[in-house]
C-alpha cells in the first residue's frame, strides 16, 4: 500500500504544471485590468439577447440573400472592382516611394555615422529622429481623413483615395521596413560601411537579401490592407467598391451589398495567392 500510496504521489507530482499559479495569477491581473476597459468601451455581448435583437439582426442579415447577379449589377461592379484595385495598387505604389527613403533614413544598421566617433554622430542621431516623426505623423492619421482633406482638393473620385492611402500607408511601410531591416543580422552591412560602402550598396548587398521575403509578405499585406481600406473611402466619396456600397446599404438593397462583400472575399484570397507565390520566388 504504501508503495503504490508513493508511486500515486509521484505521478501527481509530474503532472502537476509547474507554471500553473503564475498563469492563474496572469490570468487573474489580465482580468482585472481587462473588466474596467470592456466597461468603458460598452462592451455588452448579453444585449444581443434581449427584447427580440437577435431576430432584429437575422432578419436583417436574410436580407443580403440571395445575392444580386442582374447584368447591370455586375457590370457596375466590375468596373467598381478594377477602380478599387487601381486605387489599391496605385496607392501602395506611391506610399512606397514615400516609406523606402523614410526607411532608409531611419534605419540605424544603415547609419555611417554610427560606425565611429565624428562630428556628423548627432547629426545622423537628430534626422533619425526627425525621420521617424515624419513617419508617426503620416501613419497616425487616418487614410479616411486624408480622404476627405484630398475631396475637397481634388473633387470626389478616386484620386483622393490613391493619395489617402499613399499618406497613411507611407507612414506603416516606412516604420516596419525599418524594424524589419534592424531586426536580421545587420553585420553583413556594417561590414561594408566601414569598407566604404554607401548606404544604398549596404541596403541593396546585405539587407535586402536577407529581408526580401518579410518585406514582400508584409507589402502584399498592406495592398490588401488598402482593398479593404477602399470601403471606407468609399464612403467620403474617394470611389471604387466602397462608394458601391455606400448606394447599395442607402437603397436597402442587401443583395448588392452579399455580391459586393463576396467580391471582397475573393480579392482577399487573391492577395493570399500573391504573398505566396512572391514568397517562394524570393525562396
Amino acid at each position: 500500500m504504501s508503495g503504490s500510496a508513493g508511486a500515486l504521489a509521484a505521478s501527481s507530482a509530474v503532472l502537476r504544471d509547474p507554471a500553473a499559479r503564475d498563469r492563474i495569477g496572469i490570468a487573474v491581473a489580465a482580468l482585472v485590468v481587462l473588466w474596467p476597459l470592456l466597461s468603458l468601451a460598452e462592451f455588452r455581448p448579453w444585449v444581443f439577447f434581449e427584447g427580440g435583437n437577435a431576430q432584429v439582426m437575422v432578419n436583417f442579415l436574410a436580407g443580403f440573400l440571395p445575392p444580386a447577379t442582374n447584368a447591370d449589377f455586375l457590370a457596375l461592379l466590375g468596373k467598381a472592382t478594377l477602380e478599387t484595385l487601381a486605387i489599391a495598387t496605385a496607392g501602395i505604389a506611391l506610399a512606397f516611394v514615400v516609406a523606402a527613403p523614410l526607411a532608409v533614413l531611419a534605419t540605424r544598421s544603415l547609419s555611417i555615422s554610427r560606425i565611429g566617433p565624428g562630428p556628423g554622430r548627432r547629426r545622423g542621431a537628430v534626422a533619425r529622429t526627425l525621420t521617424r516623426g515624419v513617419l508617426t505623423v503620416l501613419r497616425a492619421i487616418p487614410e479616411v481623413v486624408w480622404a476627405l482633406v484630398f475631396v475637397r482638393a481634388l473633387g470626389l473620385g478616386p484620386g483622393a483615395g490613391v493619395l489617402a492611402l499613399a499618406m497613411t500607408y507611407g507612414g506603416m511601410l516606412g516604420k516596419v521596413y525599418a524594424e524589419i531591416l534592424e531586426s536580421g543580422d545587420t553585420r553583413s552591412a556594417r561590414a561594408l560601411l566601414e569598407a566604404g560602402s554607401g548606404r544604398i550598396g549596404a541596403l541593396v548587398y546585405a539587407l535586402v537579401p536577407s529581408t526580401a521575403q518579410e518585406l514582400a509578405s508584409y507589402t502584399v499585406y498592406r495592398w490588401e490592407c488598402a482593398v479593404r481600406a477602399s470601403v471606407v473611402m468609399g464612403f467620403v466619396g474617394a470611389g471604387g467598391l466602397g462608394q458601391l456600397m455606400d448606394q447599395s446599404m442607402k437603397m436597402l438593397n442587401g443583395g448588392e451589398a452579399s455580391t459586393i462583400l463576396l467580391t471582397f472575399l475573393l480579392l482577399v484570397v487573391l492577395a493570399d495567392g500573391l504573398s505566396a507565390v512572391i514568397r517562394r520566388v524570393l525562396a
